[in-house]
C-alpha cells in the first residue's frame, strides 16, 4: 500500500460564485491488492532471454535454446515449464501471412454502445469474441466505447461484416470505419521482448 500526501491549490465555480481553497492536503492511498500484483511474474535475465528467443523462433529445440542462454538442459526446461505454468507464454502457433491468405483488407471500426453497464459490456465482448473478421476487439476510454480491427478478403466482404454481423453486436448504437491503406508496422509481442 502506498500513501501520499499532495498539497494541491483547488479553484473553480459554484453557481456563478468564485470559490478559492488554497493549501488544501488531500491523502490518496494506493492499494493495488493481491489481484494486480499476482498478475505480475517476476523474470530474471536467463528468463527475458528464452521468451526474446521462443517470441523468435517458437520451435527452437531444448538443446539449442539451453546453448544460446548459456545454461544446460535441465534448467532451461524447468524454466520454461515455469514460464508456461505461470502463464507468460501461453501457447505456440504458426505465425500466417493473412495477404497471402486473400484477408489482405484491412479496417479498424470504432463501436459505440447504446448500455455500457457490466450485463451490456459483458454480451458485446461475448459476441464480439464470437465473430471470426474480428482480429483485435479493444475496450477504450475515449468518445467511442470499443476499436475493433476487421480483416476481411475485400471492400464488399467488409460491408457485409458490418451490416450482418458488426451492427448487430449485442448494445451497438452506431459504427465509424477507418479502412487501411498500408500496414507501414505490424509485430506482435515476441518481436519487442
Amino acid at each position: 500500500m502506498i500513501e501520499v500526501i499532495v498539497p494541491i491549490i483547488i479553484r473553480g465555480f459554484f453557481q456563478s460564485n468564485f470559490l478559492c481553497f488554497d493549501d488544501i492536503q488531500f491523502k490518496f492511498t494506493f492499494d493495488w491488492g493481491n489481484d494486480l500484483q499476482s498478475d505480475y511474474v517476476e523474470l530474471d535475465g536467463f528468463d527475458h532471454r528464452i521468451v526474446e528467443i521462443l517470441a523468435a523462433d517458437g520451435r527452437i529445440s531444448i538443446t539449442d535454446l539451453a546453448k544460446q542462454i548459456g545454461l544446460s538442459k535441465s534448467p532451461t526446461q524447468a524454466r520454461l515449464r515455469r514460464l508456461e505454468a505461470e502463464g507468460v507464454i501461453k501457447g505456440y502457433r504458426a505465425l500466417l501471412d493473412p495477404v497471402r491468405l486473400g484477408l489482405d483488407h484491412v479496417a479498424f471500426v470504432e463501436v459505440k454502445l447504446n448500455d455500457t453497464r457490466e450485463s451490456a459490456l459483458r454480451a458485446f465482448n461475448e459476441a464480439v469474441a464470437a465473430t471470426a473478421e474480428v482480429e483485435q476487439a479493444h475496450m477504450m476510454a475515449s468518445h467511442f466505447d470499443y476499436l475493433l480491427k476487421i480483416r476481411t478478403t475485400n471492400m464488399t466482404a467488409y460491408r457485409r461484416v458490418l451490416g450482418e454481423k458488426i451492427s448487430a453486436l449485442p448494445h451497438v448504437a452506431s459504427t465509424s470505419t477507418f479502412v487501411v491503406m498500408e500496414a507501414v508496422k505490424e509485430i506482435g509481442l515476441g518481436d519487442i521482448t
